[in-house]
């Protein structure tokens, strides 16, 4: 028993280790722990789903605090660039936002979206003015252009998946783009891992690839099919137009947050997610897609 006790931890040992070996191999290929990122994101899609199909208003809950620490997350990145932001009145204002996307209608929503992003700016202003530094007048127009950015990039752009949760079958149109954005996502990462070759914007974000990109589109249409056919009740080719706007505002997304963090000087906006960077790393395909879904489903119901 001894013997075969030992033999078998000696099988585990070498197991793990080949097993440690091909998770370095990845991380210095992607510079992530990939089973670290693969449980956080299971955990984060398993609130999601529940939050979508079980209780709409508790996926504004989860969508509220996902952009409150979004917004925390940027407005702190931004100092790097040395923008003075506001941390918690972004996200106070944030936070109104989303409430106003789900709860308010018509006029209402956006004249309380207007009056969180006027919020933030006179804030910034008052705080300035009080500061009494004499900072560079372009500076100072920088800050508020930055306030300005924060609460539309987070706050704006993820609003619409909230407004859209709060339509009649809207859920099933949020799921629907989320899931597809992911797929994107793991097809250009497993195909620009396998046959990556040409950089598709070798200066803003190396590793993604036009051979990873044709991967999302191969995958990512199958999906559309799917997804149209059997969670939404659309015809095929529905799903195809929606696969397609969807790949384009994903790769839109994430090109542009990857030139925010390089303007910046930081590789992840935080590390508040182990395995991903931060909120923003891995908000950065969804955020834009989230329009895009809107307006497919004006379109198309």
């Amino acid at each position: 028993m001894r013997t075969t006790r030992a033999d078998l931890e000696g099988r585990v040992t070498e197991v793990r280790a080949h097993f440690d070996q091909a998770n370095e191999r990845v991380e210095a290929r992607v510079g992530r722990n990939l089973v670290m990122a693969i449980g956080i994101g299971v955990a984060l899609g398993a609130i999601l789903v529940f939050s979508l199909f079980f209780f709409k208003g508790l996926f504004a809950v989860f969508g509220a605090a996902v952009v409150v620490f979004t917004t925390l997350e940027l407005a702190t990145a931004l100092k790097h660039a040395d923008r003075r932001t506001d941390r918690w009145p972004a996200a106070g204002a944030a936070l109104v936002f989303v409430g106003a996307a789900y709860f308010a209608d018509g006029p209402t929503r956006w004249a309380v979206m207007i009056a969180a992003i006027t919020f933030v700016v006179v804030w910034r202003l008052i705080a300035q003015m009080a500061a009494g530094d004499a900072r560079a007048p372009l500076a100072v127009v920088l800050d508020v252009a930055a306030a300005v950015f924060t609460q539309a990039y987070i706050a704006g752009l993820g609003s619409f998946a909230v407004i859209l949760v709060s339509r009649d079958g809207g859920e099933l149109w949020v799921f629907a783009f989320i899931a597809l954005v992911v797929v994107v996502d793991v097809g250009a990462y497993a195909s620009g891992l396998a046959f990556g070759r040409h950089p598709m914007a070798p200066r803003v974000s190396p590793n993604k690839t036009w051979e990873g990109f044709a991967g999302a589109l191969v995958l990512s249409q199958a999906a559309g099919v799917l997804v149209a056919i059997f969670l939404l009740g659309q015809p095929w080719w529905v799903g195809t137009i929606f696969a397609a706007v969807i790949i384009l505002s994903a790769t839109v997304g994430d090109l542009s947050e990857s030139m925010i963090k390089r303007d910046i000087g930081i590789k992840d906006m935080s590390s508040w997610l182990p395995g991903h960077g931060g909120f923003l790393d891995r908000l950065d395909s969804i955020l834009p897609s989230a329009p895009v879904a809107y307006l497919m489903f004006v379109v198309f119901t």
